[in-house]
């Protein structure tokens, strides 16, 4: 096989299997109180609504924190009960309410720092249905990991991207959609 061909082929393979990799390791299951739940990689889970009582299990899959970007005041959330269950099984807290009729621009900000930070990692993110999760996720994923807006979308979309609004202020953010 001559050198330029092994090349070539090498090539291919690692853009196909990069393209495996981001896209094929988000695995799905059924986890007791957490609802659309996704495991991302080892240090990141996703999911939507989570009962206090899905706590200890997020606890004894090892994960570390929680970020809930649901507000206070949305149907269901019980955020103080939440927080005590996370206090109580050792897990860091962090009720960062990001509403997606209104998103902020800041919440962006600090959900990036804390998903980032070592000390936060194996971190499980939540919101009511994933779509919040998923929107911060393709942006930390394109700023942060220096992915493409295109692999970021793909990944996005399999945590539970659906909501239009949602996707085109994460592309917005990003300087890549309508808002800015």
């Amino acid at each position: 096989m001559s050198p330029l061909l092994r090349t070539s082929l090498i090539a291919v393979f690692v853009v196909g299997m990069s393209g495996v990799a981001m896209g094929e390791q988000i695995s799905k299951r059924q986890y007791p109180g957490v609802q659309n739940f996704s495991r991302v990689d080892v240090t990141i889970a996703c999911g939507g609504a989570t009962t206090p009582a899905a706590i200890q299990a997020v606890k004894a899959d090892g994960f570390t924190s929680i970020v809930n970007l649901r507000a206070a005041d949305e149907p269901g959330a019980n955020v103080g009960d939440e927080a005590s269950a996370a206090q109580a099984a050792g897990i860091q807290y962090f009720h960062l309410p990001f509403k997606a009729a209104a998103p902020d621009t800041a919440i962006v900000d600090r959900f990036l720092a804390v998903v980032v930070e070592p000390t936060n990692q194996p971190v499980f993110i939540h919101c009511a249905t994933a779509n919040r999760v998923a929107a911060l996720w393709l942006i930390k994923r394109v700023r942060l990991d220096g992915w493409t807006v295109d692999e970021a979308l793909t990944e996005a979309d399999a945590i539970g991207l659906t909501s239009e609004p949602l996707r085109q202020f994460a592309l917005g953010f990003l300087g890549r959609g309508a808002h800015q």
